[in-house]
């Protein structure tokens, strides 16, 4: 039986949230002494992550008792990346060039690769941790973490139905999938507060994401007027109309394709994650977004548009750090070890391969929060350098769900041979 936390009422938590992203924005905005001090080391947005997840570790909320996430993920995330991508410019976004993919599919090879060295690595060490028959074998679990870290949660769910692992044991492997991939996260979000130091070690080239952000400024601040209510209520009627016809969209497309289609209602098919309504949900409010560019809601970056959307991927960003429970990672010594140095692995390949191409730590952010985080946090990483730059999270994102399945099914034969 879980533990119930002090507070599982969601009005209480959403309002301690509230007041701990608060803190955190009037902290970080003191341009002297301790705190001044103290954001130059911790990004502001790491501690928006991690205030919540000592909540969560002392008790105090839960995840498990919270509807908060699947709100935010749901009606505030897609919400956001309309109003983020209002003011998109696609040719720039297309202009970043290669790197960006480069960058994403490195991580996936560093996902695919990762798993069976780490199985080798740490057989060596504690030959028990990686054995198993049967439905118990351990390669079978891990297999459904390299659903999750190349796709997402349908890629992983799929990983599952085609390997069989015991389902009993299977919330072990759930609880590596949250510890590792949020640690990971952490360290990246510690990272973009020291971009600039990364990219000249990197001797990166990032003229093109400099030009992106300039020309999003530069609109902005041509446009940019005090919002009226009228203003307001009209950004947050697209915001959410986009987000309902996302949602109307998502479920139609997911139901057409799994009542039409035996390979993508097929638990086993490399297909299956396209019935995921979350995946269709992002695909139709970023393409909203997108098309609006084009139009006069455009202007509405001037009254704010992108800094509303801020606004709900840091609330969004506050639910992901309520999943993470900092007391268990000395749960499960044995899975976490194999967990990290896979996440090790991921991470050395994406530095290697940024440092030879000269890649800005931009690309190599977003490119592994595409594969490990998914639709719900490679825009959250992407926003954190600009909200003009959400965008191409999102891109990553999706990209990350086609390749998801066939990745993983690749590493888990990988896992199968090493074990």
């Amino acid at each position: 039986m879980e533990n119930t936390p002090f507070f599982a009422n969601d009005a209480i938590v959403f309002g301690l949230l509230m007041v701990a992203l608060g803190a955190v924005f009037y902290t970080s905005s003191k341009q002297s002494g301790f705190w001044n001090k103290f954001y130059k080391v911790v990004p502001a947005l790491l501690m928006c992550y991690l205030i919540p997840a000592i909540f969560n570790s002392l008790g105090i909320i839960s995840d498990e008792f919270s509807n908060l996430y699947y709100v935010a993920s749901r009606y505030l995330l897609p919400a956001s990346l309309v109003l983020m991508t209002l003011s998109i410019d696609l040719k720039a976004v297309f202009n970043l060039g290669p790197k960006a993919l480069i960058m994403f599919f490195t991580g996936t090879v560093g996902i695919i690769i990762g798993g069976p060295l780490a199985i080798l690595l740490i057989s060596a060490v504690s030959p028990e941790t990686v054995g198993g028959a049967g439905p118990d074998a351990i390669w079978r679990g891990l297999a459904t973490l390299a659903g999750s870290w190349i796709g997402g949660g349908a890629n992983q769910a799929a990983m599952l139905e085609i390997f069989k692992y015991n389902p009993e044991k299977y919330g072990g492997m759930v609880f590596v999938d949250i510890v590792v991939a949020n640690l990971w996260m952490a360290i990246v979000l510690m990272g973009i507060g020291k971009t600039e130091r990364i990219d000249r070690w990197l001797k990166a080239e990032s003229s093109a994401i400099t030009e992106l952000k300039e020309k999003v400024i530069a609109y902005s601040e041509k446009v940019t007027r005090n919002p009226s209510l009228s203003d307001l209520m009209i950004m947050l009627a697209i915001a959410f109309g986009a987000t309902g016809i996302a949602h109307w969209g998502s479920e139609i497309i997911a139901g057409f394709l799994a009542s039409n289609f035996e390979v993508f209602n097929d638990k086993t098919s490399a297909l299956s994650s396209f019935t995921s309504t979350f995946f269709w949900m992002i695909t139709i409010a970023t393409t909203i977004g997108v098309l609006l560019s084009f139009t006069k809601a455009k202007q509405y970056e001037g009254a704010g548009a992108s800094k509303i959307g801020s606004v709900f991927i840091y609330i969004l960003v506050a639910t992901i750090g309520m999943k993470m429970d900092l007391t268990m990672i000395f749960d499960n010594p044995g899975l976490i070890a194999i967990g990290l140095v896979w996440m090790a692995i991921h991470a050395g390949l994406l530095i290697v391969v940024a440092k030879l191409i000269r890649a800005p730590y931009f690309f190599l952010a977003v490119g592994s929060q595409a594969n490990v985080g998914g639709a719900a946090s490679a825009p959250v990483v992407a926003a954190a350098f600009h909200p003009s730059l959400a965008t191409v999270g999102v891109l990553l994102a999706v990209l990350g769900y086609v390749v998801g399945t066939w990745g993983a099914l690749f590493c888990a034969r990988l896992m199968e041979i090493a074990s």
